[in-house]
């Protein structure tokens, strides 16, 4: 595998890592620790909270130090610092202790997002695939930190599932140095020069086109950053809600066969769930290649409407469903949910100038991961007053919005300003 493939490789290794760490606690708290700390599920979404807030919040100066520093010295940082905070969760022993530890996993995750999708969209061409590609594994972390987490919990303890990716996680850092470190001063260089070059001023009619589409993309940023935070981070605790009986099946035919085949059978109802959840991110991850595919070809407008729409279509379908219907219901809504995740970093890819690029990305996410961390407290609300049904109609509503703000985008996106040599 050539040097390329491997920075590439490592790329989307971190965004699997980033996603997986913010969401190990989702599985952990709807599976174990309300039982082991005797804390509802409820009262344990605000431990995360702050560090979602990290999420978002520190995009905009990681964003800033990658375009005035480096990119990849930024990445390595992500890579060894979210590892070690990792391993520090682990050790947690009371809501307070893992919500600090959150708090500082948050904080290194928000590195990946303003500075890998920079490199990604900046170093290849074919934007929407390579982003798309990208998406996806991260789609496969939030998919296994649902499956490791429930396996650890059933066979080892909910500790090593935040300790053995932070020792993953510091691995592929010094992979990422070692391939990348010879561009770190490099990419210093070029970013004091193109600091000292003058600005170019973009027509009028550019400016007013982007301004139109930088508002698009930032309400449709927020609106979306809701349904993808109640989709990943709940659906643990709806399967658990709402799968018991095909669960419950499964895990007898599971120990039936243990037992045939002379294993010990066991209490194996996490795993079960977790491994559900893990089926139902996974594939609708593909969504995103989809997507990708579609947004080389057709642009964004026409692609966002129809993911909204779907979205639309399956939020109405899932109050009151349980077992198979409510599986086969929620991978339709989570196709839709993943699959709007590139459409956005696609517009800001195509129209952002390059030397900014890290910290538009940055003030993106900034919105989408503020949103992210508001949304949990919502959660947690209409949870417990209303339950999951009433979330899925104001998923539903959310949709409705997000296809109504995509139909003002204009058909062909404006082209960047020129922009002096990087």
């Amino acid at each position: 595998m050539d040097r390329d493939r491997v920075y590439f490789l490592l790329l989307n290794i971190g965004h699997f890592l980033d996603h997986l760490l913010m969401l190990v606690f989702a599985t952990v708290a709807a599976l174990a620790l309300s039982r082991e700390w005797d804390v509802g599920y409820a009262a344990l979404l605000a431990y995360a909270t702050p560090g979602f807030f990290a999420f978002g919040l520190f995009s905009l100066p990681a964003g800033w130090l990658a375009d005035k520093w480096s990119r990849d010295g930024m990445m390595c940082v992500f890579f060894i610092g979210i590892g070690l905070a990792s391993i520090a969760t682990g050790f947690a022993q009371s809501p307070l202790q893992i919500g600090a530890g959150l708090f500082v996993i948050g904080v290194f995750a928000a590195i990946y997002h303003p500075v890998g999708l920079a490199i990604v969209t900046s170093n290849w061409r074919n934007t929407g695939m390579r982003i798309a590609t990208n998406g996806v594994w991260g789609n496969l972390g939030v998919a296994c930190a649902a499956l490791i987490t429930g396996f650890l919990i059933d066979h080892g303890g909910w500790h090593m599932a935040f300790i053995l990716p932070g020792l993953f996680s510091i691995a592929m850092g010094l992979c990422y140095l070692a391939l990348r470190r010879e561009s770190i001063p490099a990419e210093r260089k070029a970013a004091k020069a193109a600091a000292a070059a003058p600005e170019p001023q973009p027509p009028p009619d550019y400016r007013a086109l982007l301004i139109r589409v930088a508002a698009i993309v930032f309400m449709t940023t927020a609106v979306s950053s809701i349904i993808f935070q109640a989709t990943t981070f709940a659906l643990p605790k709806i399967f658990e809600e709402r799968l018991q009986g095909l669960a419950a099946q499964i895990s007898v035919w599971l120990q039936s066969a243990a037992a045939s085949g002379g294993g010990a059978g066991g209490d194996d109802i996490a795993t079960v769930i977790g491994s559900l959840a893990f089926i139902v991110f996974a594939m609708a991850s593909i969504a995103q290649l989809i997507v990708g595919s579609l947004l080389d070809r057709f642009g964004p407008r026409p692609v966002f409407m129809g993911v909204a729409l779907l979205q639309l279509t399956f939020f109405s379908l899932m109050p009151g469903l349980t077992d198979a219907l409510a599986l086969a219901v929620a991978l339709g809504f989570m196709l839709g949910a993943f699959g709007q995740i590139p459409i956005n970093d696609y517009m800001i890819g195509k129209t952002a100038r390059g030397a900014f690029k890290a910290r538009v990305y940055g003030v993106r996410y900034v919105v989408s991961f503020t949103v992210l961390a508001v949304s949990l407290p919502l959660i947690a609300f209409v949870y417990q007053a209303w339950g999951f049904d009433m979330l899925f109609r104001l998923l539903a509503g959310a949709a409705a919005a997000i296809l109504l703000i995509v139909a003002a985008l204009p058909r062909r996106l404006p082209e960047p300003a020129p922009a002096p040599a990087e």
